[in-house]
């Protein structure tokens, strides 16, 4: 609550005129932003792209946010939607197919265990190519939804929020990604 009441004020300065305090707010929340854009861009360059063109996107349109409301939320909602739109367009422009050699994501999986045997790194390696294949396979609305409820921890309504929907809606989109990557991953289960 007092980093929100932070927030408030610091918006209102720069309303007021003070461009300079901005950058109390580009500091408070570019992590979590490159967090967020990170997972569903997949790609830490165009994470660091949509970082930068939602706080630009933010500070244009700041006059319209209602203090009411809370800033991170926006925020978060421009950010996802500059990601959803970045990952849209370079599906697209590129025709993108799943490859069948993805690059893993190093830190998707990580075994627990001093010496990694031969075998285990192996399956690891599985494991990061099947993760990474399953999640291309989402929807982006299915995808968002899955990194925001899964790995941001966000409740049903701040994705349906965020992600300007009705939170049944919301809730769908993380039951079919959840359902989609079951049926990817569920070879590996039974195979170990």
């Amino acid at each position: 609550m007092q980093a929100e009441l932070a927030d408030a004020a610091v918006v209102a300065q720069v309303v007021a005129g003070d461009r300079d305090a901005y950058g109390v707010l580009v500091q408070r929340h570019s992590r979590s932003l490159f967090s967020v854009a990170y997972r569903v861009t997949d790609n830490e360059q165009d994470a660091e792209e949509v970082v930068q063109e939602a706080f630009l996107k933010a500070y244009k349109s700041l006059h319209r946010f209602e203090s009411r409301s809370n800033f991170g939320t926006w925020l978060y909602r421009i950010a996802m939607n500059t990601a959803l739109d970045l990952v849209g367009k370079r599906k697209n422009a590129l025709s993108v197919a799943i490859t069948e050699d993805p690059e893993p994501d190093e830190q998707a999986v990580q075994l627990v265990s001093d010496r990694p045997t031969q075998e285990q790194e192996v399956f690891s390696g599985q494991v990061s190519e099947k993760i990474a294949k399953a999640m291309k396979l989402l929807t982006e609305t299915e995808r968002a939804a899955f990194v925001m409820r899964h790995m941001e921890g966000r409740s049903t309504q701040e994705i349906a929020e965020v992600l300007n929907m009705k939170e049944n809606a919301a809730k769908n989109s993380v039951f079919r990604a959840v359902q989609k990557l079951r049926r990817q991953l569920e070879p590996l289960v039974s195979t170990r």
